[in-house]
Formats: structure tokens, sequence, C-alpha cells
């Protein structure tokens, strides 16, 4: 979990958004929780009615509410098996 958000100038400075692979532990719900609270500390946002929503369905209702929030910032896949 080394995306720290700093700034949001910063957050449009990237050219490649970072990568949550959500089969990996950086894509279970916890994980994406913990990851809402920090981007939104950076960010300036409060972040409990964003983990509110996500957490008010199952995992797909999850992953649609962080997408809808931080997609702009983060790409989520799914790791194809080999």
């Amino acid at each position: 979990m080394g995306m720290a958000l700093k700034a949001t100038s910063k957050i449009h400075q990237y050219r490649d958004k970072p990568e949550i692979d959500l089969t990996g532990p950086d894509g279970n719900a916890f994980a994406l929780l913990s990851m809402v609270r920090g981007f939104c500390r950076d960010l300036g946002r409060d972040p409990k009615p964003i983990m509110d929503e996500m957490i008010a369905g199952d995992y797909e209702n999850l992953v649609k509410v962080f997408t809808k929030e931080f997609g702009k910032f983060v790409t989520l896949h799914k790791q194809e098996a080999v």
C-alpha cells in the first residue's frame, strides 16, 4: 500500500496511474478501505461517506464506488491466471 497521494497537483502529474491488482493483497476489501482513508486524507476529504457507500453492498459495490471516487487516480484490474 505504498501509493500515498500527497497533493492534488501531484496526483494530476501522474503519466501512468498506479495499478491495484484486485486478485492480490491490495485488492481485498480492507486494503481498499484503508486506501480510501489515505487518499481522502491527502485530498482533504472526509472518508466516512465514501466508506459508508462502499460497505453498503457487496464486494462488487465496494469496487464500483472505489472506482467512481478514485478511478482517475488509480487503475483497478484483475490479474489473469496463467
